[in-house]
Order: C-alpha cells, then sequence, then structure tokens
C-alpha cells in the first residue's frame, strides 16, 4: 500500500495548526482530539490502531491499538478522507505553545522515534509503533518512560514540540546531553542512554534532577525547551493547590523547600 502524498501549510507562531489539503481519496490519520477543522465532503472514520498496510485484518489492528495504549495513547485513531471530486482541507491544532515539525521519513532512513505525546498526524500509510529502550537504565530512569513511539513508512508525518524547536545533526561519536523530557524526536541510528548526573550534590541540591539524556551521532535529533510535564509542573506548583511555590519542584526535596520558606 503507498503512502498518501499530501500538501500542507503551518499556520501560527507560538500556537501553530496545520491545514492539510487532500485531493479525492487521500487520507490523513490524525492524533485524537487533535482536529481543528475540516472542510465539506471530509469523512471521518475511528479506527484502531493507525490503519497502516502492516495492520491488514482483525488481529493486526488489535495489535496496533495495543502498542498505542503501551504507550499512553488513546486505542483510536481518526481517518480523514476527501470523499469528493475535488481538493478538500482539513487542520490539526498544536496540543500547547511549541512548534509543529514535518517529518519526511524517506529522508530520514524510513524510522523515526519520538516521545510518546508528540505524534499530531501523519500521511495514511505511516505505522504508528512502539520501541523499547535497549538499556535498562533508561527504562527505570527516563523521566518520560522507556517507551518510545515508532514512525515507520516513506510518507509524511507531523509532531510536536513544546517551546523553542532545535535540530541538531550529530556526527559519529558526538555526544549531546540533553535535560530528560526535552528530546522530541531522532532517527533510529542515533544511540539514546540515560546517564547520571555525578556528584551527590548536583543530584541533591542541583534542581535538574539526577539524571540526563545522552544521544549520540551519527544521527539527527530535534529537542524542545518546555516538555509539557515541566509546564504542568509549574502551573501545578504555582497554583493554590501546589503552595503557591513552583520553583523547587526539580529538586529531590520537593514541597520541602517550602517549610524553610514560610518561616
Amino acid at each position: 500500500m503507498a503512502m498518501d502524498v499530501i500538501d500542507y501549510q503551518i499556520f501560527g507562531d507560538d500556537m501553530q495548526f496545520v491545514e492539510i489539503e487532500l485531493d479525492p481519496r487521500e487520507a490523513v490519520v490524525g492524533e485524537a482530539g487533535s482536529m481543528f477543522y475540516m472542510e465539506d465532503q471530509i469523512q471521518m472514520e475511528t479506527i484502531f490502531g493507525d490503519g497502516s498496510a502492516s495492520q491488514g485484518g482483525i488481529l493486526g489492528s488489535l495489535l496496533g491499538a495495543g502498542k498505542r495504549l503501551v504507550t499512553g495513547e488513546s486505542l483510536f485513531t481518526t481517518v480523514y478522507t476527501n470523499q469528493g471530486s475535488v481538493k478538500r482541507k482539513v487542520a490539526f491544532g498544536a496540543p500547547y505553545p511549541g512548534r509543529i515539525i514535518p517529518m519526511h521519513l524517506d529522508q530520514l532512513g524510513g524510522t523515526l522515534l519520538c516521545q510518546k505525546d508528540a505524534f499530531l498526524c501523519a500521511a495514511k500509510g505511516v505505522s504508528l509503533g512502539i520501541a523499547f529502550q535497549k538499556r535498562l537504565g533508561a527504562g527505570f530512569f527516563g523521566g518520560e518512560g522507556f517507551i518510545l513511539q515508532k514512525l515507520e513508512g516513506d510518507g509524511l508525518a507531523f509532531v510536536h514540540a513544546g517551546g523553542a524547536l532545535i535540530a541538531k545533526d550529530l556526527q559519529p561519536g558526538e555526544t549531546l546531553r540533553v535535560d530528560t523530557g526535552c528530546v522530541v524526536a531522532f532517527t533510529s541510528n542515533v544511540d539514546y542512554d540515560i546517564q547520571f548526573v555525578g556528584g551527590v550534590k548536583t543530584a541533591l541540591f542541583g534542581g535538574e534532577g539526577i539524571f540526563f539524556t545522552t544521544l549520540r551521532g551519527p544521527g539527527r535529533v530535534w529537542l524542545q525547551s518546555l516538555p509539557l510535564a515541566r509546564m504542568a509542573n509549574r502551573i501545578v506548583g504555582a497554583s493554590k493547590i501546589g503552595g503557591g511555590r513552583g520553583g523547587e519542584e526539580g529538586s529531590v526535596l520537593g514541597g520541602l523547600g517550602n517549610l524553610f520558606e514560610r518561616n
């Protein structure tokens, strides 16, 4: 089954959305709840899994849905198909401030690994799977979990990054250390692991957690400055529920810092 070739345009600055133009009978797969608007003659169909050729039949659909459940996503995706005789448009909105990144999988080796909440939409035919980390350390200590989404195919996919976005091309053996959660996506040839920060003083009082992510080239990586979890923690910490203090949640002391600040 060939991938649908779709035309698109990205609008907005901090809160972006992508508008996709579909030819007659073309289709796009969207994450549940991501649709912004659609023109008439576009038909919506909710399905198990992603509707790719690799999930043909009932068993394949159930396995595909199970993979999405493991990553914490909905069991379902929605397929938007242009049933008209002329081009029609459908748009998908970013879930929080940041950037939408078009990923041409055929130019990235056919496989892209991304954080479990990064996927937004893709041309129908792109397979949405899971990738387990090879190292036990990444499984236990990665703040975003040791299961990543794996996008496969030769079509176009869109992922979302929170805050500012930067893409880096790593040379063979080149290593980049990143705050856990700030990794949006990377090509399959990049080596990914979680490592211990080091000094006990840094681990306990540095405010940046005890572990960081290491990415080793060759390959391309995309990084975000504002992971959703970090933004949510700041909001909760600044609220009355969080005690009105949002500055200490990165430390293992947690709310203990408030005991000293209130005296």
